[in-house]
């Protein structure tokens, strides 16, 4: 019997019990839809991780730090490292040394430092995030129409605004902003210009000294608050752009300002000049350290091969390390786990429906009894029975696997557009991803089972006796 005669005596099976295939494919439509939909989610998980991996420095990225020192101002930037305090203090020195490394692409220095930016009635406590001009526009941060990278040679500290910055800026007086009152401030982070205080700490010192002078003016003797605070200068500067975005798209660089960081050293120099930069390190006197300290050096692999042995290179000169190879292998681990278990929660819906087709193949058999008699006796081969009704189980996994996966995009887009992957996960993105080959899969899978279910029947209706086949009414 040729492959199309059975195909097509498949077909006509099904269609003469079309109430019993519909509810038979049915079932196998919401196993499948149930694994697809399952471990997307644990995809989407997968697929956000490895877009904040690439924003943060890629696969080939490594972050190296050392001795924080008293450097209270300043953090990391990228992945913390878990490892102890290093003895050594990352300087121009250090920079250099990583830039001579084998497999090192580029280092670049980063500095953050925290600061008081006002603009008319608000003011807001900024990270800025200093680094290299080649840095900033390695890191090619998408930017709302208009924007640019800071200039290193303006005359001026030019600034790039994450986009979530404004959320921290509040009322001046009151305190409250958006976290208060869910209303944004009334600031053009792209255009407007800003009053920005490095010594932060000076100006709150004024701002207190001045509401005590005010109680003390009211005293009959007159006298105020003999010591006096400096007064910290106010720089005017402007912002060159704002990172894209909104509220509604999370990325690495959305609550910090970017700017150049030599540019951002010189400012710091001359605002505390005679003085330790707060952050900084000093001698045991209170003195400032002999050479400029930076948080930390951002450094490129030339590829990721390289990567475990260069961070292994950097840790025996007395540095920590941390590289998003190292996240990334770690998270592999948990998330396979949970796709694995994602994947099983949605197997039993898949098993419950192979019942359903081995079930429905029996039934097919004890109707079908006396064809299947008629058959061996004008002939037919018992390999071509088994064939047959392998075919018929078949099919019913074909059918529901198309539509199960079709149920499955439904489901996905509809998960997708109500719960945003920000809320989540802290990342953009979907929450469900469905790749190609998972849709390959599904079906493949869906298939399988259904040969498998209907195998034992397949193997009941080829051992039929013919002569108490044709007599079976």
């Amino acid at each position: 019997m040729r492959w199309s005669d059975l195909l097509r005596m498949s077909a006509e099976s099904l269609k003469r019990r079309k109430l019993r295939a519909f509810l038979t494919i049915l079932g196998v439509v919401i196993g499948t839809a149930s694994i697809v939909v399952m471990i997307s989610l644990g995809l989407g998980l997968q697929q956000s991780m490895y877009e904040q991996m690439e924003m943060d420095g890629g696969t080939t990225g490594l972050t190296v730090s050392g001795k924080s020192g008293d450097m209270m101002y300043s953090s990391s930037y990228g992945n913390m490292s878990s490892e102890e305090e290093s003895d050594k203090y990352i300087t121009d020195e250090t920079v250099k040394e990583l830039k001579m490394l084998e497999h090192v692409r580029s280092a670049a220095p980063v500095l953050t430092y925290s600061a008081l930016a006002l603009q008319g009635k608000y003011e807001g406590n900024i990270q800025l995030y200093g680094t290299t001009g080649e840095a900033l526009e390695w890191m090619n941060p998408e930017l709302e129409p208009g924007g640019r990278l800071p200039d290193a040679d303006s005359a001026e500290l030019e600034l790039l605004f994450g986009n979530m910055v404004i959320m921290d800026f509040t009322e001046k007086g009151t305190g409250k902003g958006y976290w208060d009152t869910g209303e944004l401030p009334d600031i053009d982070l792209a255009r407007d210009k800003f009053f920005v205080i490095l010594d932060s700490d000076s100006y709150y010192q004024q701002q207190e000294s001045s509401g005590m002078s005010m109680e003390s003016s009211g005293d009959e003797s007159g006298n105020g608050d003999s010591n006096t605070v400096k007064t910290p200068k106010k720089y005017v500067l402007s912002a060159c752009g704002e990172i894209a975005g909104g509220m509604e798209s999370y990325n690495s660089n959305s609550y910090y300002v970017l700017c150049d960081i030599y540019k951002l050293k010189e400012y710091l120099q001359k605002e505390f000049r005679g003085r330790a930069i707060p952050g900084q390190p000093t001698t045991q006197s209170g003195k400032p350290y002999s050479q400029f300290v930076y948080s930390s050096v951002s450094v490129q692999a030339d590829d990721m091969e390289h990567v475990d042995e260069l961070a292994q290179t950097i840790r025996g000169m007395g540095y920590n390390v941390s590289t998003n190879v190292e996240y990334i292998n770690g998270m592999k681990k948990t998330l396979g786990m949970v796709q694995a278990v994602l994947g099983g929660i949605g197997a039993v819906s898949l098993l419950v429906a192979a019942i359903g087709i081995a079930n429905t193949m029996m039934m097919s058999i004890y109707e079908r009894t006396k064809e299947i008699g008629v058959m061996k006796v004008i002939g037919c081969g018992l390999k071509n029975i088994r064939q047959l009704f392998l075919l018929e189980a078949a099919f019913i996994g074909f059918i529901g696997g198309i539509a199960g996966n079709v149920l499955s995009f439904v489901i996905s887009g509809i998960i997708n557009m109500l719960i945003p992957a920000e809320s989540l996960w802290g990342t953009a993105g979907n929450i469900s991803y469905i790749p190609f080959w998972l849709i390959l899969a599904s079906m493949g899978f869906a298939v399988l089972v259904g040969m498998a279910a209907g195998y034992f029947p397949a193997v009941r209706a080829m051992r039929l006796s013919p002569l108490a086949a044709i007599r079976n009414e």
